[in-house]
C-alpha cells in the first residue's frame, strides 16, 4: 500500500521538475548569450525507473528481490537541435553578415510539453487520492 504512495509522490516530483525546466526554457526563449558564449540551448529531463528496496529486504537480508519504486529524473540534457538563424543586423550578437543565432526553443512545443506534464501531475494526484481513500476504507472495515 505504501509503495503506491511513494510511486505517486515520485511521479509528482518528477513532473514538477519537468514543469520547472519547461518554464526555464520559455524564460530563455530570446537569450542569445549565455555563460558559455552561445545562445541558450533547450533543456530536457531524462526519466528513469527509480528502484527501491522493499521493507522486507531490511527485515530479512536473504530476500534479494528489489521492488519498483516509481520514477526519477536521472539527468537534464541539452537539446542538440540547430539554433534558429534570423536576420537582424542591429542585434548586438549579429555576425558580420547580420545573422543572429537564436535559442532552439519553440514556444508551441514548450506549451504542449507543459500541458502534458500538468496532466501527468494530475494523474499522479488522482492515484494518490484513490490510494488514500482505499486506506481509509480498509481502516473502517477493520473497526467493524
Amino acid at each position: 500500500m505504501f509503495s503506491g504512495f511513494n510511486i505517486s509522490a515520485s511521479g509528482m516530483t518528477a513532473q514538477r521538475l519537468r514543469m520547472d525546466i519547461i518554464a526555464n526554457n520559455i524564460a530563455n526563449i530570446d537569450t542569445t548569450r549565455t555563460e558559455t558564449g552561445g545562445p541558450y540551448r533547450r533543456q530536457l529531463p531524462v526519466f528513469e525507473e527509480r528502484r527501491n528496496r522493499p521493507f522486507s529486504f531490511f527485515l530479512n537480508e536473504k530476500m534479494n528481490s528489489r521492488g519498483k519504486g516509481g520514477v526519477q529524473v536521472s539527468a537534464i540534457i541539452e537539446d542538440q537541435s540547430p539554433f534558429k538563424i534570423i536576420y537582424n543586423p542591429a542585434h548586438p550578437d549579429a555576425d558580420e553578415d547580420g545573422y543572429v543565432s537564436m535559442p532552439n526553443v519553440d514556444i508551441v512545443t514548450e506549451m504542449v510539453d507543459m500541458i502534458d506534464a500538468s496532466r501527468a501531475y494530475e494523474a499522479n494526484v488522482t492515484a494518490l487520492n484513490s490510494l488514500k481513500n482505499m486506506a481509509l476504507k480498509a481502516l473502517e472495515i477493520g473497526k467493524g
